[in-house]
């Protein structure tokens, strides 16, 4: 039977109907928008009363009044309600489709308005999703006191593909997700890549596939952009969207997405030489040989041989990889990695020592490690993620971050490079038979879950926190760290 709403409620949802015809517009140039319904379970604008549940999700307060986003869990729906009301209170949904963002201007999904005699009102349901179109969305709740100025709660959803934190963060990513393109919205070429890959990891770490249509789609569309096969002027961009179709491999069986990954291994030793004694080249003009591209250089080889029977060529070139960035200087006295060498001097350049760059070598030595068997490649890495889980540079009370980590800041590449850590870090802790670096892990998660994040799920850039503004990347990085952490 559905659950019984308080007599206030019954009685006024009997008058909402002809209420919110009747409603104007709060702001008078504001032209109402045709809004399609949408039916996913059910259609929009079902009763209240028929909810399978009620929680309120998050509510603002203006003067007396209480406005409340109300979600129904088990319909994947939402309703607005508003308390300690006046006669002439309007009362609405908005609704988005790509991270609260944007919404549908002027449709305010229910706009009621508060009937003389009741101190509370509330909208019709609407769904939160359009599963048809593979839509993710959002919710809020808005109003505007008779006479005063519109308020709106936080975005929020259901638990529908958000029942744990790691389901959670990877909807509000999904939210980001621009299927026309194929890309992320707000974020660049190579950190979508990464925010494919953790796609992908949570699909495997969580069970949930949802999301499992974004590899081919990403794929279809963007398999002839740029320099084709997802290999471009710069290496370590390649290295990425390889990785990704090596993850999507994984997932999927389907060999185009291996053999996409071989062509950008193959672009990449393409610009291997003996320059600074060997190493990979940064970009196609030759201008820098650094260390992210060369640890993903190792992890892409060896990766590659791990799922090519008979392999001998990507074996070689990945412990080719490795010796010569291990004899490069670019592993400092403690253990932490500069961001390359000097080509002047053929050592260690001394730039900062940022935490991706941490990261991919302890994933590029678990690979090899799963190549030869060498258990001192994991004794290497062990040092390594040693040295970067307790460097007080790189985690003020315990917390990670990179150099010179603020609010708003991190420019494009930046908010991706934490994820790309902790996904190292926690592929190596799952070679590890101790798994030592699990505490570490979930305390990550738990600060940023506490400290860094909204109602929507999304992250910020500072895991310790305040939350600064969420987009792509940031919501990338949160995500790797949720599937590490479990």
């Amino acid at each position: 039977m559905p659950r019984r709403l308080p007599p206030l409620f019954q009685a006024a949802f009997l008058a909402a109907a002809t209420v919110a015809a009747m409603a104007v517009p709060a702001v008078a140039d504001a032209a109402p928008a045709a809004t399609a319904a949408i039916c996913d379970k059910y259609c929009d604008a079902r009763d209240p009363a028929l909810t399978s549940g009620d929680r309120i999700a998050t509510a603002v307060t203006s003067g007396s009044r209480r406005f409340e986003l109300h979600l129904d869990d088990g319909d994947d729906m939402g309703w607005a309600g508003v308390s300690g009301s006046a006669a002439g209170d309007q009362v609405w949904l908005d609704r988005s489709f790509d991270g609260g963002r944007t919404w549908a201007s002027g449709s305010r999904l229910g706009n009621t308005t508060t009937p003389s005699g009741y101190s509370g009102w509330r909208t019709l349901m609407y769904n939160v999703d359009d599963w048809n179109a593979r839509a993710v969305g959002l919710l809020r709740a808005c109003g505007q006191p008779s006479g005063g100025g519109i308020v709106c709660t936080g975005w929020a959803r259901t638990t529908w593909n958000a029942g744990d934190r790691r389901t959670a963060a990877a909807t509000a990513l999904m939210g980001f997700y621009n299927q026309g393109t194929g890309l992320f919205d707000t974020t660049g070429w190579w950190n979508s890549a990464n925010a494919v890959t953790a796609i992908i990891d949570n699909i495997r770490a969580s069970g949930m596939g949802s999301y499992t249509y974004v590899v081919a789609n990403t794929y279809d569309r963007n398999i002839g952009a740029q320099g084709g096969n997802f290999t471009n002027d710069y290496l370590d961009d390649t290295a990425w969207w390889g990785l990704a179709w090596v993850d999507a491999y994984d997932l999927t069986g389907d060999s185009r997405y291996l053999n996409t990954a071989r062509a950008d291994a193959d672009h990449m030793f393409a610009y291997w030489d003996g320059t600074c004694g060997g190493g990979v080249w940064w970009n196609t003009t030759r201008t820098a040989k650094n260390a992210i591209t060369n640890a993903l250089y190792i992890e892409l080889n060896a990766a590659l041989h791990n799922r090519i029977s008979g392999d001998t060529a990507y074996l070689s070139r990945a412990s080719a990889g490795w010796t010569w960035y291990s004899g490069s200087g670019m592993i400092n006295s403690q253990n932490l990695v500069n961001d390359g060498v000097n080509l002047s001097t053929c050592r260690n350049d001394g730039n900062p020592v940022y935490t991706y760059n941490q990261g991919v070598p302890l994933a590029a030595l678990t690979q090899l490690y799963r190549a030869t068997g060498d258990s001192s490649l994991l004794d290497r890495a062990r040092a390594l993620a040693n040295a970067s889980t307790t460097s007080t540079s790189l985690n003020s009370n315990g917390i990670l971050h990179d150099p010179g980590e603020t609010a708003g800041g991190g420019g494009p590449d930046g908010p991706s490079f934490k994820g790309a850590y902790v996904r190292g870090l926690s592929q190596l802790n799952a070679a590890l038979s101790d798994h030592p670096y699990t505490a570490y892990l979930q305390r990550q998660a738990n600060s940023a879950y506490a400290n860094d994040r909204n109602t929507a799920d999304q992250y910020g850039l500072m895991w310790a926190g305040p939350l600064d503004t969420p987009d792509a990347a940031r919501q990338q990085s949160a995500l790797d760290l949720m599937n590490a952490a479990g």
